[in-house]
């Protein structure tokens, strides 16, 4: 059974005119991710963004930053959100419909039995690597169904480390999240604007505004830490006795996370136009 897609449009007359409800990103926040998306080239002119919304901090405090860009940019682009729904007890994303409609922003909510397909599908893989890709996989189908040619994930530089750690320890390589790539198909640009942005800067972010934020229940997490959650701690006791280690990590990893974007940039440059804006276009 193909999966249900819930679509929540933004009015234009309203759009346009919506204001109220929009968190401003302090100067600190408002220069690191500035500072990402124009050394990585990650927003062009006529970009249809995409974003990732699980109604995380994250991904919360994404929307209202590149908010704050979009009406600031010299270029146009538009931004739409788009949450997985898992359909696992206790998770319910509905609020997060309304909440982009107060805010004038279209809004697509994709509903799959995750769990159930893992049971029915997986074999020799984790649970959180089968989700995960299974995620990407529907978001890019929803991407293409509806022209979105930019995907924005809300990955940030802790994000970035564990992976980074994780790949050397477990993997015998040294990789990480890129902050700007072209996907296998090399029909959608995925960007990761909060690349220099520490996970407790979000966290204040979030709380400071009042974001609202829904908390991750995923049964598989929570019947068995991670090998993400036991590199958190260990970066966290590290850092104690550290504190320029975030600087360090960030320099070693500068050109895994560089990888790939000069690719994504020539794809954006080819494909830049001039047409007007769809109806989620920026107020």
């Amino acid at each position: 059974m193909p999966p249900s897609v819930d679509t929540f449009p933004s009015h234009s007359d309203h759009a346009s005119t919506q204001t109220a409800g929009w968190a401003t990103p302090g100067r600190g926040l408002q220069k690191l991710v500035s500072r990402a998306v124009m050394h990585y080239r990650m927003l062009h002119h006529g970009d249809r963004l995409l974003l990732g919304l699980s109604g995380g901090k994250d991904s919360l405090s994404l929307l209202h930053i590149l908010r704050h860009i979009q009406r600031r940019a010299p270029i146009d682009f538009s931004i739409a959100a788009v949450t997985i729904d898992p359909m696992v007890p206790g998770f319910d994303p509905g609020p997060l419909a309304g909440y982009l409609e107060s805010l004038g922003v279209t809004y697509h909510r994709v509903r799959e039995d995750i769990v159930g397909l893992a049971d029915e599908h997986m074999s020799g893989d984790s649970y959180c690597s089968f989700c995960s890709r299974l995620k990407r996989g529907l978001i890019y189908r929803l991407a293409r169904d509806e022209g979105y040619n930019v995907l924005a994930l809300a990955q940030h530089l802790d994000d970035l480390a564990e992976s980074f750690m994780m790949s050397a320890f477990h993997g015998g390589k040294l990789n990480t999240m890129k902050a700007h790539y072209l996907n296998d198909a090399g029909d959608v640009r995925i960007i990761r604007p909060l690349v220099h942005v520490r996970e407790s800067a979000l966290i204040d972010f979030a709380r400071r505004h009042r974001l609202p934020v829904i908390n991750d229940n995923c049964p598989a997490c929570f019947a068995m830490p991670t090998q993400r959650e036991h590199f958190k701690q260990l970066l966290a006791q590290e850092e104690q006795a550290n504190g320029q280690l975030f600087h360090s990590l960030k320099s070693a990893m500068g050109p895994l996370i560089e990888e790939g974007a000069q690719r994504a940039i020539a794809h954006a440059e080819a494909q830049a136009h001039t047409a007007p804006l769809p109806r989620d276009r920026r107020a």
